[in-house]
């Protein structure tokens, strides 16, 4: 009589490793596989436990997926317990000229719905970024937004570097100081210039290092070095330790960092050659059917 509890105990075990692991808000991810850099499987203990050990985590996100999501919650509230409330957080997808306002959202100086009104905020804010903002609440932890303005990123996309001379004092508060090194051959810049032929998409590179530089300045600028800094941004500003890396390292050579990449595969049970080395850790998804690579520059637009 026992044997048929004992088969729908195994089928139950099953079909939860296949889920992904638990997280602590009680909704399980989707399907996905973890591998270290070299392409080896490995479990999300011990992603915490080396991103618990390092200084600067960075999760690059690919930003419409739900279980990258659902993980980003996971490692949010497993750190602060691991790190016994030494942590921090940070976007990409906050814009720094919105930092009051989260600030004030954070101290109850406004509530939740004006913050929500007044803010730039993307159109999955609600369902994936919102939890995050919330849990930064309720455990009174520091939130960073660490991106440059979008207007200001899409004039150095048209201008160049001729913009800066447009931008008032006031605004380069909002941005990464300027000049700063803007190194054309790195893989990541190079891959937006072959995009196109025209002069243009030297333009579009160096605003994507605009956007770069912007959030490695405002991760140095607030962080607490006491707490280990969790920073949410699209994986390609973070893959193979360019991006954003590459300029915090330039600035602070010595920052223990933890860099996190998601990619989607058609097979879930080893990495693909093209994704190894991108990471520390990479995060493989299903991939969706007749879906495009992401792009180097999200084209996500922000909504009031």
């Amino acid at each position: 009589m026992l044997r048929p509890l004992f088969l729908w105990l195994a089928v139950a075990a099953l079909h939860l490793s296949l889920q992904g692991q638990q997280d602590t808000t009680g909704t399980a991810p989707g399907p996905y596989g973890l591998f270290d850099g070299n392409g080896k499987a490995t479990t999300f203990k011990k992603l915490v436990r080396q991103s618990r050990r390092s200084e600067v985590v960075f999760f690059g996100e690919l930003h419409d997926n739900a279980t990258i999501h659902r993980l980003q919650q996971q490692l949010a509230e497993t750190l602060y317990d691991k790190t016994r409330g030494n942590l921090m957080m940070g976007a990409e997808m906050f814009q720094r000229d919105d930092q009051l306002l989260i600030d004030e959202y954070l101290r109850g100086v406004i509530r939740e719905k004006d913050f929500e009104k007044e803010a730039v905020l993307w159109p999955n804010y609600k369902t994936d970024y919102r939890p995050l903002l919330r849990f930064a609440k309720e455990k009174q932890m520091p939130f960073v937004a660490t991106n440059v303005p979008r207007r200001y990123a899409a004039a150095v996309a048209r201008k160049g570097e001729a913009a800066f001379s447009t931008f008032l004092p006031e605004a380069k508060a909002f941005m990464a100081p300027y000049p700063f090194e803007f190194d054309m051959e790195l893989p990541g810049y190079k891959r937006i210039l072959s995009m196109g032929a025209n002069h243009g998409m030297a333009n579009v590179a160096f605003a994507q290092a605009f956007k770069d530089a912007s959030m490695a300045h405002f991760i140095l600028k607030d962080w607490d070095t006491t707490r280990v800094f969790l920073h949410f941004n699209g994986t390609y500003h973070s893959n193979h330790h360019e991006g954003i890396v590459w300029y915090l390292k330039k600035w602070r050579p010595r920052t223990k960092i933890v860099t996190i990449a998601a990619v989607e595969q058609k097979q879930l049970d080893y990495l693909d050659d093209e994704n190894l080395h991108l990471a520390d850790f990479i995060i493989v998804v299903p991939q969706k059917e007749d879906e495009e690579e992401e792009k180097p520059a999200p084209s996500e637009k922000p909504q009031k």
